[in-house]
């Protein structure tokens, strides 16, 4: 019997709410199969599976809150047949000593449940409108029939800049506080930047793109990104996660990009194996990511795994951003504005376009020199950016 569990879906979530199941008992399932949708604080997020399977009793109804960690289901796994039949156990919660807020969560969700919670109907039209637009369709009230969202319903939303539920920003707000002022007591900061010279890659850049299609071009992000992802390959300790007083490393770069959505507050889910992808692949993805994550249409997995976090402020203007470490992550890498200025080059003072990179690091994994030399790596890769293309 194998248990599937409520994920932590970043290290600002305590507790989830189910909103629906996407499967009955008897239904076979696929490791990576979206089975169920979770509201946190921050989004309706898709739960995918991680086992191969057949879906034996749901436990959390649509409607219940719960802790991380809490059996939602139990699956049988292949060639596993069922026992005599079994009351359903109630939601359990992990065997961790649990803040009041989610004992007070446990408690409730155990109550009978009124109502159903469940993702409004959207016709497919709407769904895809919605992503262009950046619209959270769950939070939008549908006047088609039985209350379905429609296109217009979409449109109409966009136009007046809603589609966030009215109460998640300051539950976002409030989450995030809460992890960030985690990761400042726990966690050991050190702080670095890098001033690094940028006319060779934009140079770059502009030729490859020229021709292009708008849908085809690579933004300077992207370069940024695939930069990170190499770098780390000289110092894979900034790579990983700090469990149990211990360093574990990842072998692939699931960057979290952090993502401001249009009613407030962040998300930082992940792209992954950005090492090995190609920059036209890595614009495609995070295209779709970014207008995801605005329409509230997220995976568990791009939630739960990121092993290192990219914030880029760029293009609000600012110079540099020094940021907080999501935990269990034992790094944050931070991009400015490019912005032209004053640079000694062979001898002569000229204008150049400069960016600022930063690094924040936990200082129980990594220490300044090796900080240093991701940063040095950093730099030398952006000089060189068809190596990017190639790598």
């Amino acid at each position: 019997m194998i248990d599937f569990k409520l994920p932590s879906l970043g290290a600002d979530m305590d507790e989830g709410k189910l909103l629906q199941w996407h499967v009955k008992p008897g239904d076979s399932v696929k490791r990576g199969q979206v089975i169920a949708v979770v509201d946190t604080s921050k989004a309706a997020v898709d739960v995918e599976c991680w086992d191969d399977g057949t879906v034996h009793q749901l436990i959390v109804q649509p409607g219940q809150t719960v802790p991380v960690g809490t059996v939602l289901a139990t699956l049988l796994a292949p060639g596993e047949v069922a026992t005599a039949a079994a009351p359903a156990p109630a939601a359990q919660s992990p065997a961790v000593p649990m803040p009041v807020q989610a004992v007070a969560a446990t408690s409730a969700a155990a109550a009978p449940v009124a109502a159903a919670a469940t993702r409004p109907a959207v016709s497919p039209s709407a769904r895809k409108r919605a992503q262009e637009l950046g619209v959270a369709v769950d939070a939008l009230k549908g006047t088609g029939a039985q209350g379905a969202v429609t296109l217009a319903d979409v449109e109409a939303a966009a136009a007046q800049g809603a589609g966030a539920p009215a109460d998640r920003a300051p539950a976002m707000r409030r989450a995030i506080a809460a992890a960030m002022s985690r990761s400042k007591r726990e966690i050991p900061h050190y702080y670095l930047s890098e001033t690094i010279a940028m006319a060779n890659a934009l140079a770059w850049l502009q030729q490859r793109n020229e021709g292009q299609p708008i849908t085809e071009r690579i933004l300077p992000a992207v370069l940024q990104l695939k930069a990170v992802a190499l770098a780390l390959r000289r110092v894979p300790q900034l790579n990983g996660f700090y469990r149990n007083d211990a360093f574990e490393p990842s072998q692939a770069v699931h960057t979290g990009v952090a993502i401001a959505l249009r009613g407030g507050g962040l998300v930082a889910p992940a792209l992954h194996d950005v090492q090995a992808k190609p920059l036209a692949l890595l614009m495609r993805e995070l295209a779709d990511l970014v207008q995801r994550a605005r329409a509230g249409s997220l995976r568990s997995s791009e939630m739960s795994d990121p092993s290192i976090t990219i914030t880029n402020l760029g293009d609000q203007g600012v110079e540099s951003v020094f940021g907080v470490i999501y935990p269990p992550q034992v790094a944050l890498v931070g991009f400015g504005s490019v912005s032209v200025r004053p640079w000694l080059v062979e001898g002569e003072v000229r204008a150049v376009p400069l960016l600022t990179a930063s690094l924040a690091a936990d200082h129980r994994v990594t220490d300044g020199h090796q900080g240093a030399l991701f940063l040095a790596e950093l730099r030398e890769l952006l000089q060189s950016p068809e190596k990017l293309e190639t790598s």
